[in-house]
């Protein structure tokens, strides 16, 4: 009786443990979700922003309404990407402001994959499905975009071209080097951009300074620069140069006055190099009409033009000019005293030198705004001339 209980104890607890271990064979271990990366182009083959990939397992009835069981938005780059999906096979819709663009009928996914699923709305057969007008509006956008494309890359260049030739004027300005090859840059940039005033300008800076290196070849053959048509050319181009960059600035629609004033300045400094000294004035005259805050600048140049070239009535007005809109600035004082002393008398009782009024005060106002100048030797042994003392109290600037 004892042995037949506990045989039936024994088949219970075998049948007890063979419910359990049938218990452990059925609770399964979960499948690893999968997950999902891709990038969306739009018929012109640009990014499609903001679009919603969603995915269903319902593959029939209408789109609008099936049950939607992932959703991933993708970014301003057109990318997307989603975690967390259970395998199996889906219907993939990509929506952008609730209107659906693009789908894949069946996309399978298996656990513990990273699926890539790219939608691309410029290939063919998408586009053939287009209507006609989508696709009238597809080829001007393209036409436009491929336009807006080629003027970038051409402003890109020229950007580039014009940084290279301001450092080549740079390092050549010292020495007056040879510059011709950034004279030719800047005769293709003015080409390939012929409404740009800024290139108009800088193309005129090449040719100065090309000028610049051909007269002082002149001068140390002991040539005068404007004898040689070679200078003559560079600078009148030059100021042809300047004068077109100022009236492209002047029909901008954000005209600058004070840099069209600049572009005439330069205009006629390289008129004057030209030996067109008339034109050359005219030119300061129109920098100082467009920026008569710096009228002392351009009537000190026009000034200095016009003393260098020994025309000392011009001069002297012009100098007089300058010095009534900026008073502060020494040389044209030097240059007044250097256009009046021309009329010194020799005094018949006392034979000494007398100067005409107001040079000596040119003078010594020289001295006073810069005492350490380069004309200061020289005004200092013109009033030593005149028997004139010195103010000591001048004296020489920090350097």
């Amino acid at each position: 009786m004892a042995k037949s209980r506990m045989m039936v104890f024994q088949a219970a607890v075998l049948a007890s443990a063979t419910l359990f271990g049938t218990g452990v064979g059925i609770a399964q271990q979960a499948a690893a979700p999968a997950s999902v990366h891709g990038h969306l182009n739009d018929p012109a083959g640009m990014p499609l922003k903001n679009v919603t990939v969603q995915f269903t397992k319902d593959h029939s009835g209408e789109v609008k309404n099936r049950k939607w069981v992932y959703k991933f938005t993708g970014d301003e780059n057109g990318d997307y990407k989603g975690t967390g999906i259970e395998p199996g096979d889906y219907f993939v819709d990509i929506v952008q402001a609730d209107k659906n663009l693009d789908f894949v009928e069946s996309s399978k996914f298996v656990a513990g994959e990273d699926k890539t699923l790219n939608f691309d709305l410029s290939r063919k057969e998408y586009v053939d499905k287009m209507s006609d007008a989508d696709k009238a509006a597809l080829a001007e956008y393209k036409k436009h975009a491929g336009e807006a494309m080629e003027a970038n890359k051409v402003i890109g260049n020229l950007n580039a071209t014009l940084k290279t030739v301001r450092a080549d004027l740079a390092a050549a300005a010292a020495s007056k080097d040879d510059v011709s090859k950034d004279v030719t840059s800047m005769k293709q940039a003015v080409d390939s951009k012929p409404d740009e005033g800024l290139l108009w300008i800088t193309y005129g800076d090449t040719l100065v300074a090309q000028g610049d290196h051909l007269a002082k070849d002149d001068r140390a053959a002991g040539k005068l620069p404007t004898s040689d048509d070679d200078v003559v050319k560079n600078y009148t181009m030059a100021a042809d140069s300047f004068k077109k960059g100022a009236d492209l600035m002047a029909a901008s629609k954000k005209p600058s006055p004070a840099d069209q004033a600049i572009a005439y300045n330069s205009m006629g400094n390289s008129l004057a190099k030209a030996g067109k000294i008339q034109d050359a004035q005219a030119a300061y005259e129109n920098a100082v009409k467009l920026d008569p805050a710096k009228a002392g600048m351009y009537y000190g140049n026009e000034a200095a033009v016009l003393f260098n070239t020994n025309q000392m009535e011009p001069a002297l007005a012009a100098a007089n000019k300058a010095i009534a809109a900026d008073p502060t600035r020494p040389d044209p004082y030097f240059i007044k005293g250097q256009a009046l002393i021309g009329n010194a008398t020799v005094d018949p009782k006392t034979q000494k030198p007398v100067a005409p009024p107001g040079c000596i005060e040119a003078y010594q106002k020289y001295l006073e705004l810069a005492p350490d100048g380069r004309s200061a030797q020289t005004v200092k042994e013109i009033l030593a001339g005149f028997d004139v003392k010195i103010d000591t109290k001048y004296k020489a600037g920090k350097k």
